[in-house]
């Protein structure tokens, strides 16, 4: 349903919800809500702002974990509910202020000289965090420090990074991101690394900081071997939201990010969105729109397409932040529920190349937000046809794909910032951290816990041992070749045969064991390497 554009030009004269302070406006009028939406959503929406403003005083907002959830007081120390939680914010933030001082004026380096490369191994919000920010505020041509990342446990991708700095790793500083130290995706990172500066003869202690726990295994390893450096992780931070903890303030800083207007652009934005006006709240009016338009239940995809390569990266980001915040089985009170918000996109106008013909013509299970940066570049804009510059094509391409797919009934809501400076950034991290918060409260659901993230890593552990029964096996019969339906037969998991043929495929595939020259398929024969 589309209306006419008198009627829109009404609509958003009404829902143009603009915050000069932040430099930033959200205008809803094409989502088509009806007139009495906000009336009777206004009770639930008061609700959800007086759980955030619970959560932001420090009560237990992570039940089933008996913790609190902080990210709040990162950007303001004062408001964390004791002194020494305080002092501990105000302290990192001191210490990785004199960190990067130390490194940019070379009084810490690597051993063959001042450090010009940063190595970033994390996994999740600890590699997406950073990844977003470095791509986002970085310049190739002012960057203090080069980042790369590590940020799986892909054998190729971190060859490739590797490769990339050959002959360099005696100037590369590497930051090791993990809040327990036994995340195996970083761990197999950081091992690697160490590996690589091994083998080019280098002291990996020389050229390494710990970013982790108190005390978890990363803590231990790193004071033992007297890394360069520890900051903090705190238990009341989650990976999704830790770009304003070390996680994120420290690579970013390093690099050379403006790290200080970064908190103050998030903020700003908290302050902002505490409101309990929720019409001129930003982050409450992007809840609303997202229960309206998933009907409660995520009924529809949200597609980000952010107008600026600099944000190329957020669409990734939010995936985790949203979809790890909201797809939860069980709501508040144990009912099965299934929520949650599916997020994709890349960037504008490149998507209009890709998957916009779908999004105009076919399946309509989705809603766009766009991100449209007013302020092009620095510097004067040629002229690609007279009085037009390319950024005019990309706004034309902005307004154009916003108006076909309202044509077709397609929803979306609009987000307009100034530019893409590290002020945005942080008021862009700190509106979706409060409009996620807000909504998991419309929908009953704990936004601060991932247990599907626990599983998952609890059956690759179970499929690892099953792959070191398998293995040792082999090796004590190193005359016979199994199926892996005998195999599982002979070691006493005989319901783990389609598991076995995956993992010694994949053995057979890296010679670590052989593939007998006959058998296909599930009836392949696997035998130890002779």
């Amino acid at each position: 349903m589309t209306v006419s554009k008198n009627v829109l030009w009404s609509r958003f004269q009404n829902y143009y919800l603009d915050c000069p302070t932040l430099g930033l406006a959200l205008d809803i009028s094409r989502v088509v809500f009806p007139d009495d939406f906000h009336s009777k959503m206004e009770r639930p929406i008061q609700k959800a702002l007086i759980a955030m403003a619970e959560l932001e005083k420090g009560g237990i907002a992570n039940p089933d974990e008996r913790r609190m959830v902080g990210h709040y007081w990162l950007r303001n120390p004062q408001l964390a509910p004791t002194k020494r939680l305080t002092s501990e914010i105000e302290r990192m933030q001191a210490d990785v202020q004199d960190f990067v001082l130390s490194v940019h004026s070379g009084t810490i380096g690597g051993e063959s000289g001042s450090f010009l490369n940063l190595l970033i191994i994390g996994i999740g919000g600890s590699a997406l965090g950073p990844q977003f920010l470095a791509r986002a505020l970085g310049n190739p041509s002012t960057d203090r420090l080069k980042p790369y990342f590590f940020d799986n446990t892909d054998p190729d991708g971190m060859d490739i990074t590797l490769a990339s700095l050959a002959g360099q790793l005696g100037r590369t500083l590497v930051l090791v991101i993990s809040k327990s130290g036994g995340t195996p995706e970083t761990r197999n990172g950081m091992l690697e690394a160490h590996a690589a500066f091994t083998r080019d003869g280098l002291d990996f202690a020389k050229h390494v900081v710990a970013i982790t726990g108190f005390k978890s295994a990363l803590h231990n390893t790193a004071t033992a071997a007297q890394w360069l450096g520890i900051f903090p992780m705190w238990d009341w931070v989650g990976g999704r939201t830790s770009s304003l903890s070390a996680v994120g303030l420290l690579p970013a800083a390093l690099q050379g990010i403006d790290i200080t207007t970064l908190l103050n652009g998030a903020r700003e934005c908290d302050e902002v969105t505490r409101s309990t006006v929720s019409r001129t709240n930003p982050a409450a009016q992007l809840a609303l729109m997202w229960y309206f338009l998933g009907e409660g239940r995520g009924a529809r995809d949200m597609v980000m397409l952010p107008y600026k390569d600099r944000l190329e990266f957020f669409s990734k980001y939010l995936q985790q932040l949203v979809m790890e915040s909201l797809g939860k089985e069980l709501d508040l009170e144990g009912k099965i529920v299934n929520q949650g918000l599916s997020v994709y996109g890349n960037k504008g106008s490149t998507d209009q190349h890709a998957y916009l013909q779908q999004l105009r013509d076919g399946l309509s299970n989705f809603f766009v937000v766009f991100i449209e940066v007013l302020k092009d570049r620095d510097t004067p804009s040629p002229e690609m046809e007279p009085g037009i510059t390319s950024g005019d094509f990309l706004n034309g391409f902005l307004l154009g794909t916003r108006s076909a797919l309202y044509e077709k009934g397609r929803q979306s809501l609009t987000l307009t910032v100034q530019d893409a400076s590290a002020f945005t950034v942080g008021c862009l991290i700190a509106l979706f951290e409060r409009a996620v918060g807000l909504y998991a409260t419309l929908v009953n659901i704990n936004a601060y816990h991932q247990p599907g993230v626990e599983a998952g890593k609890q059956v690759a552990a179970i499929v690892l041992n099953l792959q070191n029964k398998a293995a040792r096996h082999l090796a004590v019969h190193t005359d016979c070749s199994f199926s892996a339906s005998a195999l599982a037969e002979a070691i006493g998991d005989a319901d783990s045969a389609e598991m076995l043929y995956k993992i010694c495929t994949r053995l057979a595939a890296n010679k670590r064991i052989v593939r007998r020259v006959g058998g296909c398929g599930p009836e392949a024969l696997f035998q130890a390497l002779g």
